[in-house]
């Protein structure tokens, strides 16, 4: 049997597969990727609880059920929704179950001991076969300067506008730093980062410039750089920003010499960013790329106040996001998260009690799909009042799901050095150094967010906001008792 994959005309033969052509890629919480070493395309597969390692949770159908799923979604929701060209929906497929099991033991030694409580699903076989995002495979490779790509979990990038929010502090500060808090104290992440996602949408190039900077500096699980397929960068216990560098001068500054004052490690970062910025407002067009056309204007999103940037450089002109570029596209589809988790919880109370009487309705609602042209008309064409409907509360209910995916999506940046005798289009030309290069933008991360997930949504929303108060109103008092200790201890010196 051969499939072909029609997002980059690989074939795979599957009576052929060899687990030695496939080499660990990276995971997540509900999959595992593995990347083939000659073709452009990944194998990505589910996982399970260990616990259930010897008698999986669900059949094979149901397994590749869910794997069409996702494939619809990404087909018929989002890709209408985000845009033709930045949504590659891939194919759900069916592996020999040997080739499957042979693939697990190959790649359990690779796997981070923090993922190793599940186990990849070995007894299905089922699979999703995508393009391999971090390589470019329709343009030359230089041996010396292979493909770069910098993956990049951009999270919500406006602050609440409901009137249901009941705490004044979410249309202050973005989701994304209260989080922070939340998660330092409970021992996710031992350092604190300084990304704020308002940053990043704002449109304002030097904003944007310090948000790519801090997740250079403190990457987490938001922030990854891959050198030819392979994972270069991420977040480890010791951030290596000077390894990085030696990485990426061959492709900005291979000389040795100062550039505009700078160490060539510093310039190649700096250059870095900057051609991630472009990339992020480009609409495409190589001539128009970061133009200020009409698009989502600043106002209405303002800023966080837990951001450390400058009042001035917060206030510095109307800033736009350019209206076809990735970030506008992610943007306006977070959006529709009209109501917050606060205002959509009662209509998810409504569409419970209602399942409670009408349990058969179910499957007209679409609660678990089918992903079809039907869903995307609840979610487009739900109506701005509460009419006290079913109808509305449900397409309410979609809409925050598909929000909830795009503000949990990444974004795929692919660069690949232009010869100085080609001009591939797109391209983005860098300064000072005028180093050009082609490139691709792509989303992806696209899972469809389960119905079931809202209740506990609501909960840890409820838990981030009340932490973040009380730890600021601990910092304060600690603060206000160090002020008066500090006016205690003043030594007076009197004449003798």
């Amino acid at each position: 049997m051969v499939i072909i994959i029609h997002n980059n005309g690989c074939v795979m033969e599957l009576d052929k597969m060899d687990e030695d052509d496939w080499k660990y890629h990276g995971e997540g919480n509900k999959s595992l990727v593995v990347s083939h070493s000659q073709h452009s395309h990944v194998l990505r597969l589910l996982k399970y609880p260990a616990g259930n390692a010897e008698h999986p949770p669900q059949t094979t159908e149901q397994a590749f059920r869910d794997i069409q799923n996702i494939v619809d979604f990404n087909k018929n929701i989002m890709k209408p929704l985000l845009g033709e060209r930045y949504v590659h929906h891939g194919e759900a497929v069916k592996l020999p179950l040997d080739f499957v099991r042979q693939l697990s033991l190959k790649v359990q030694p690779e796997r981070p001991e923090s993922r190793c409580d599940k186990v990849m699903d070995t007894f299905s076989g089922c699979a999703l076969c995508l393009p391999n995002l971090t390589q470019m495979p329709s343009c030359h490779i230089s041996q010396h300067r292979p493909p770069l790509c910098i993956e990049i979990k951009p999270k919500c990038g406006f602050l609440p506008f409901s009137r249901h929010v009941s705490k004044e502090i979410k249309h202050k500060v973005c989701r994304f730093c209260m989080h922070q808090h939340f998660k330092l104290a409970n021992g996710e992440w031992k350092r604190m980062s300084r990304y704020c996602p308002l940053d990043l949408f704002s449109g304002n190039k030097q904003r944007m410039c310090f948000a790519i900077k801090h997740l250079l500096q403190e990457p987490q699980n938001n922030f990854k750089i891959f050198k030819n397929g392979e994972l270069i960068y991420s977040c480890k216990e010791d951030v290596d920003l000077n390894g990085l560098a030696q990485h990426l001068k061959p492709y900005f500054h291979p000389g040795n010499g100062l550039m505009n004052g700078h160490q060539p490690g510093k310039a190649a970062m700096n250059e870095l960013i900057q051609v991630i910025c472009s990339a992020l407002l480009s609409s495409g067009d190589s001539n128009r790329a970061g133009e200020p056309r009409k698009g989502l204007p600043l106002e209405g999103r303002g800023h966080c106040e837990a951001n450390g940037l400058y009042r001035d450089m917060l206030r510095n002109g109307n800033h736009y996001l350019p209206k076809d570029c990735v970030l506008s596209k992610i943007l306006q589809v977070q959006m529709l998260d009209s109501l917050d988790i606060e205002g959509l919880y009662p209509l998810y109370k409504r569409v419970e009690q209602y399942l409670e009487e009408f349990p058969k309705e179910r499957g007209r609602l679409q609660i678990d799909g089918p992903y079809n042209e039907n869903f995307l008309e609840k979610i487009q064409n739900c109506p701005s009042e509460d009419d006290g409907s079913i109808d509305y509360a449900i397409g309410k209910v979609h809409q925050y799901r598909v929000a909830m995916t795009a503000k949990d999506c990444s974004v795929m940046i692919t660069l690949a050095p232009c010869e100085e005798d080609e001009l591939l289009e797109p391209n983005l030309e860098t300064q000072p150094s005028k180093r050009r290069f082609t490139y691709s933008v792509s989303i992806l991360d696209l899972d469809p967010k389960p119905y079931e997930n809202i209740l506990q949504q609501h909960k840890r929303d409820a838990k981030i906001v009340n932490y973040y108060l009380r730890s600021q109103q601990e910092a304060a008092v600690a603060g206000l008792y160090l002020e008066r200790e500090q006016e205690d201890c003043t030594l007076m010196f009197h004449p003798v």
